[in-house]
This record gives structure tokens, sequence and C-alpha cells, in this order.
């Protein structure tokens, strides 16, 4: 979408960039945040720079830098992004992801014959 803008539109279309980089990002450093005020804070700017790309789109459509059709297209993606991003920071991060593939195997191999099995 960014780059079909240009001309007058270069101003939001840097600004749309900026904003829609900084989700991803925020994600990502909230997840390796460690406690859940810490991960909630930065949903909530990952959320917030989603409604912020929301509104550069309000304010292209209305000045005819963006057609309807992109407009819905982006509103649709963004509201679905949203909508995770608030899940995100209501859930409780705290417990231990899913074991993976390494964990789920018996580490004990000390060869001590304890009769683990009994």
């Amino acid at each position: 979408m960014a780059k079909s803008l240009k001309g007058s539109d270069r101003p939001a279309r840097d600004q749309l960039l900026r904003a829609s980089q900084s989700i991803p990002l925020n994600i990502a450093e909230g997840k390796g945040k460690g406690t859940n005020a810490d991960r909630r804070r930065f949903f909530e700017i990952a959320r917030g720079s989603a409604l912020e790309c929301a509104s550069i789109q309000d304010c292209l459509e209305a000045c005819e830098g963006l057609a309807a059709a992109q407009d819905a297209q982006g509103k649709a993606m963004l509201t679905r992004i949203v909508s995770m991003l608030t899940k995100l920071g209501q859930r409780d991060h705290e417990g231990r992801e899913h074991p993976g593939p390494c964990d789920s195997f018996d580490n004990d191999n000390d060869n001590d014959n304890d009769n683990d099995n009994e």
C-alpha cells in the first residue's frame, strides 16, 4: 500500500511505514520481556501503532490518496491485528510455553540402573 503513495502523500506514506513497522517490532520486544506488565506495555504500544495505521488510512482516503478498496482491505487486516493485540494484552504470560520436542524425553542418562520404570 505504501509503495503506491507518491507526491503530496509522501509524508503520510513515511508515517504509515513507521507505524506499520512498529507493530511487529513491539510485539517481538514485548514477547522478550520477563513480566506481564512489561509485555502488556509493548503489546499496547503495538496496538496503538495499528490504530495509527488505520487513522492514516482514513486521512489518505479522505484526501483521495487511497482507493476505497485499498482502505477496506487494509482496515480488515488492521482489525484482526488490533483484536489479536487486545487479547495478548489481556493474557497472563508468566506460564511457560508448551514444551518442545527436546523437553519431552528423559534426560536421566547417568546409567545408574536406578529402575526408573518401577
